[in-house]
């Protein structure tokens, strides 16, 4: 019996490309370099939403020379960025809507309300699941009012029961980690943790201060999921699940 299998490489910033038996799973690849690609296997490029630091119009480079790609994306990213040639391997997708893709082994894609722009995916594929936040994350703000900061949690709250509601527990979760926010900076990820869970949790977004991450596994209320955050120390490195 083939084993399950899936390796999870961190690219840069909020990038990272996992790999399963039958497929390459590209998500938000806005700069860095990307590992070998097989090309016996099906590459699909997920991009979450329209800010540069998550999509590259670059990425459309990659079906000439990739020769089974598929992109799905955000739809808040305007048709007209998608090049003609590539449109018919093109899929938009936007918050409640689910796709399913017969490429790589059979796809399945769930996409959910960001709190900022665009959307959340939850994928399964190669008997695993992968959850990528994009932006959705509980962006509070030392700066803000109480009544901005009380609605962007409620938000975030109402997306993570949605994901929660489905009983689908991920095996890898990208999920934002940014020390822009300051003391707030672990909001996201913990309550994401602790209302949703993940075999392993990557961090992303951290704008390459990767000493947030160590800083979350010294707080005390990562206790209970510690041993599960990916410990990111360089872009290209690689994680086996």
């Amino acid at each position: 019996m083939r084993r399950t299998f899936m390796k999870i490489t961190y690219i840069h910033h909020s990038g990272f490309l996992a790999e399963t038996n039958q497929a390459l799973l590209l998500f938000d690849f806005a700069g860095g370099s990307l590992p070998p690609l097989d090309p016996a296997k099906t590459l699909v490029v997920f991009v979450s939403h329209r800010h540069e630091d998550h999509f590259n119009p670059d990425i459309f480079t990659l079906a000439d020379s990739h020769p089974h790609t598929v992109y799905v994306l955000s739809d808040d990213i305007w048709q007209n960025r998608v090049p003609e040639k590539h449109f018919s391997r093109t899929h938009f997708i936007d918050p409640g809507r689910m796709i399913h893709l017969a490429e790589g082994g059979g796809i399945l894609i769930r996409a959910f309300r960001s709190t900022d722009e665009g959307v959340a995916f939850l994928v399964e594929a190669g008997g695993k699941t992968i959850y990528h936040a994009g932006d959705l994350n509980d962006w509070q703000w030392n700066g803000e009012s109480l009544s901005w900061n009380h609605t962007m949690k409620a938000n975030y709250q109402k997306e993570l029961e949605a994901i929660h509601s489905l009983g689908i527990i991920p095996d890898a979760a990208m999920v934002p980690l940014d020390g822009r926010q300051e003391d707030l900076f672990y909001l996201g990820l913990h309550e994401f943790m602790c209302q949703v869970g993940a075999g392993m949790v990557f961090p992303m977004h951290f704008w390459n201060d990767f000493s947030v991450i160590d800083r979350l596994k010294s707080l005390e209320c990562s206790d209970s999921y510690r041993d599960k955050i990916a410990e990111i120390q360089t872009e290209g490195q690689s994680f086996e699940i």
